[in-house]
């Protein structure tokens, strides 16, 4: 959906919805209401408008879920005492606000969803038929969307498909397979209603890739091979969707539309609409951030050398220049020392009181806030992704698309799928190929021949580097069961006034273990973390959901 039809989204339509996030809403008798609302095509897309906007609420600081969520995983860190934190340190509990925000927010999207399609019927003879099918698909592909994310996080959850009413309102859980298999069926339903693209205003709605995408993802997730390799192999053959030829351009306003996008959030500054403030919280000090999501130390050593070997493996490694022959998409997802960031020179070493500023003709030296200041990154470096000069004057209402589902993890999911079905052949190596080697990344090709594990082992490490911070490393340690192993121990920032001695080992998934690193004792220890296998795979089902749902159990040990 084009920034434009934000337009569209006034505080009428939000009013005419709001039936739909509880039962209990009641109308103004005079206002529209589920009994007088549904009567022409133009109100059907109002409120197919209305469940994209319902997606784009931000449970911590202004900022969409996925770009905060990693932030309470192994690569990074929320320095707010925040719910956030409190998931990423274990001492959370059902009254998280985080949780209790993306559970609530995900069924007020569902209820709009049911909505539509329990009423629409009444505009079918009004509407033109193929607005009228799309606008089903959507509500369909939106309400399926929402599930995959709500089993993700949460396991087995209530299914609603229609519209409650105080006596139907006790719905308990349906487990985490039932509702599985019922996303499955509604992406498969929708997808031939929805179109390859979109034009104009409507660019941004949900597409046919976007369904088998999505589709794709939710049966990786879910351990269901076949049909995750067979969904992301369509989307494959769609022959609609490329790898954008620069990938730090993806997370920027040049990248907003490029071939590689399948679906974002959509975003309008204009009478501030709908923005977010996702600059103000990631930008450094000097470029009047607040730094307060950063990356980890474990995610910049995770990335390998432009050799395409580990760091602890690779001769190009040199423990003095760390950062010099580098997987590239280190230096494009992170902003580490001695770099330019935001037209400032990025150092976090204390002594570095100084520092350029580019943003001046000749450039000046300043006093270095990333050095100097208290809150400036406690773990030494910052995220570059959803970071964009343009912002720079408004850095607190960015308008710039974020991206829900992208063509790399599309090919990234189809080589998963094939590699644990034990089906590895050239499609596979080609898949992971495409990525690593788009221009301006350029790692070496994997070569054939590798075992299962050599390859799962691969595609591990390459969602690692391609999609950090985008939303996907808590599903992924959940669902590879490495979580008690990452988020156990001390979370590390860099060592202050200096440099790790060597290398860590790392791992096959592309976790650092620094216990023979000579001066590992000076590494930052942001905060030590705990992880309980019996309790924490799962999110707890937010209290306030429990007292008021006699039928609804929670999660284990919470």
């Amino acid at each position: 959906m084009n920034k434009i039809l934000y337009f569209r989204l006034c505080v009428a339509l939000v009013l005419m919805l709001s039936a739909c996030d509880s039962y209990l809403d009641r109308q103004p008798l005079g206002g529209p209401s589920d009994e007088n609302y549904f009567t022409n095509q133009d109100e059907l897309i109002l409120a197919v408008n209305g469940i994209y906007a319902a997606n784009n609420y931000a449970p911590l600081d202004n900022m969409p879920v996925n770009i905060c969520i990693d932030n309470g995983t192994d690569i990074g860190w929320d320095r707010n005492n925040s719910s956030l934190q409190s998931l990423g340190k274990g001492n959370h509990d059902s009254n998280n606000g985080f949780a209790i925000s993306v559970w609530t927010n995900a069924y007020i999207t569902i209820a709009r969803c049911n909505n539509i399609l329990d009423n629409a019927g009444r505009v079918k003879d009004k509407t033109n038929a193929a607005i009228f099918a799309r606008s089903i698909a959507e509500a369909r592909f939106m309400r399926a969307f929402t599930y995959q994310y709500l089993i993700d996080y949460f396991g087995g959850v209530p299914l609603v498909t229609h519209l409650l009413d105080l006596a139907g309102s006790q719905v308990p859980k349906s487990s985490k397979e039932e509702v599985l298999d019922f996303i499955l069926s509604e992406l498969d339903a929708a997808a031939p209603d929805l179109p390859l693209s979109y034009s104009g205003s409507d660019v941004g709605r949900a597409t046919r890739g976007a369904a088998f995408a999505v589709k794709a993802r939710a049966a990786l997730y879910g351990g269901k091979w076949d049909i995750a390799a067979e969904a992301a192999k369509t989307v494959m053959n769609l022959n609609v969707y490329n790898l954008h030829n620069d990938f730090k351009a993806l997370f920027s306003y040049a990248g907003e539309n490029s071939r590689e996008i399948i679906f974002a959030l959509q975003f309008l500054k204009a009478s501030k609409t709908k923005t977010h403030s996702t600059p103000n919280n990631l930008l450094s000090r000097n470029a009047l951030g607040f730094s307060n999501k950063v990356p980890s130390q474990s995610l910049v050593d995770s990335y390998a050398c432009t050799d395409g070997l580990d760091i602890d493996k690779s001769p190009l490694y040199d423990p003095a220049h760390p950062f010099q022959n580098r997987d590239p998409r280190l230096g494009y997802t992170i902003a580490v020392p001695g770099s330019t960031f935001f037209n400032f020179q990025f150092e976090t070493h204390r002594d570095s009181v100084k520092c350029w500023n580019y943003n001046n003709t000749p450039a000046t030296r300043i006093d270095n806030q990333d050095a100097l200041n208290a809150f400036a990154t406690f773990t030494g470096y910052c995220w570059k992704k959803y970071v964009d000069l343009q912002d720079k004057d408004d850095r607190a209402n960015s308008e710039l698309n974020v991206t829900q589902v992208r063509y790399a993890e599309v090919l990234l999911v189809y080589a998963e799928a094939m590699i644990e079905a034990n089906k590895i052949d050239a499609t596979v190596y080609d898949a992971i190929n495409q990525v690593r080697q788009r221009p301006g990344v350029n790692m070496p090709a994997i070569t054939a021949g590798k075992t299962q594990s050599e390859m799962r082992s691969l595609v591990r490490k390459e969602r690692l580097y391609e999609l950090a911070m985008e939303g996907f490393r808590l599903s992924d340690i959940r669902r590879w069961k490495i979580a008690e192993q990452v988020m156990n121990g001390s979370f590390y920032g860099r060592i202050q006034r200096g440099l790790l001695a060597s290398a860590p080992a790392i791992d096959n998934n592309g976790t650092p273990n620094y216990s023979n690193v000579p001066n590992k004792d000076q590494l930052r220890v942001i905060e030590v973390r705990k992880f309980n296998p019996d309790r924490d795979y799962l999110w707890p089902i937010p209290n306030i959901e429990i007292v008021t749902n006699s039928n609804l159990v929670q999660n284990p040990n919470y």
